[in-house]
């Protein structure tokens, strides 16, 4: 088992309370190593797990899991825990893992999965979307659907999606699901393989050449996948596209960090603005 092997894995970092006596990684905690990694692979299936088995009409319950020990971890470790979809077969999902610090493996698994009716949790054949996303992603595919449009096109999903964002979640006002601004701005969408809504943004055309983005809004259990910045980074392509040379926006303080990491800098001092942390960013185009 090698590292190139795998498209995705999971960092983490080894925590004291996870050594034993003879201050090695306690050999129980590996599997949860794994069982973690397996929920960051459906993350980067672009698929929340409970919403998306519900919709696909079943569940996955374990049916085997062995590791096979090959070295230690130590406390501080930086370990890689890489994941990968090996098969799948009528009702069954086989998973392969390997725990690496660095390139050197120190743990493997394989984990085995049965697709079932979650109220008698008998066996039913894996559906044919599941499986279709399962081969797609270990093929290299995009687990994303990118749409830009007017308001017309796709408020509908954008408006639920920042319905869910800021007004549930982050209790804001019920104007932040829809202004008048929106009828003029160019939307985007981000969505799953199953054509699930999971991230929304807009631009607006602020001064000749300045573009605005606002209203990002992310599914919960989709942050810190990538769906967030893949939409980002479609409506800079646009911004570019039109002719546009520099992008704002009004960051939130939980939110700097991201946009950091996409070009942006603050150009102003932190203000709080209906009790929440703002900061606004700009980066050239």
């Amino acid at each position: 088992m090698d590292r190139s092997e795998f498209r995705f894995f999971d960092r983490l970092r080894v925590r004291w309370a996870e050594i034993d006596a003879q201050r090695i990684v306690f050999n129980g905690h590996y599997l949860m190593y794994f069982d973690t990694a397996v929920a960051g692979y459906w993350r980067a299936l672009a698929l929340p797990y409970a919403q998306s088995m519900e919709s696909l009409g079943g569940d996955l319950y374990v049916r085997k899991a062995t590791l096979e020990y090959l070295s230690s971890a130590h406390y501080d470790d930086m370990l890689d825990v890489g994941m990968r979809c090996a098969r799948v077969g009528n009702s069954s999902i086989r998973f392969e893992g390997g725990v690496f610090r660095r390139d050197e493996l120190l743990v493997s698994c394989e984990l085995v999965y049965v697709f079932a009716d979650p109220q008698s949790q008998t066996a039913k054949p894996v559906p044919q979307q599941l499986r279709d996303i399962l081969q797609g992603y270990e093929a290299g595919l995009s687990m994303l659907e990118l749409q830009v449009g007017t308001w017309s096109d796709i408020g509908q999903d954008a408006q639920s999606l920042r319905t869910q964002v800021f007004v549930a979640e982050y209790h804001q006002g019920a104007d932040l699901a829809f202004d008048p601004a929106d009828e003029t701005s160019v939307h985007a969408v981000a969505r799953n393989r199953l054509g699930v809504p999971l991230a929304t943004g807009r631009l607006l055309q602020q001064a000749p050449g300045v573009a605005r983005i606002g209203r990002m809004a992310v599914s919960q259990a989709l942050r810190g996948s990538g769906v967030g910045r893949a939409m980002l980074d479609e409506l800079l392509r646009y911004a570019k596209q039109r002719g546009d040379r520099e992008v704002v926006l009004t960051a939130h303080i939980d939110t700097i960090t991201f946009y950091r990491r996409a070009g942006f800098t603050e150009c102003g001092a932190l203000l709080a603005t209906a009790g929440v942390a703002q900061v606004e960013m700009t980066r050239s185009i």
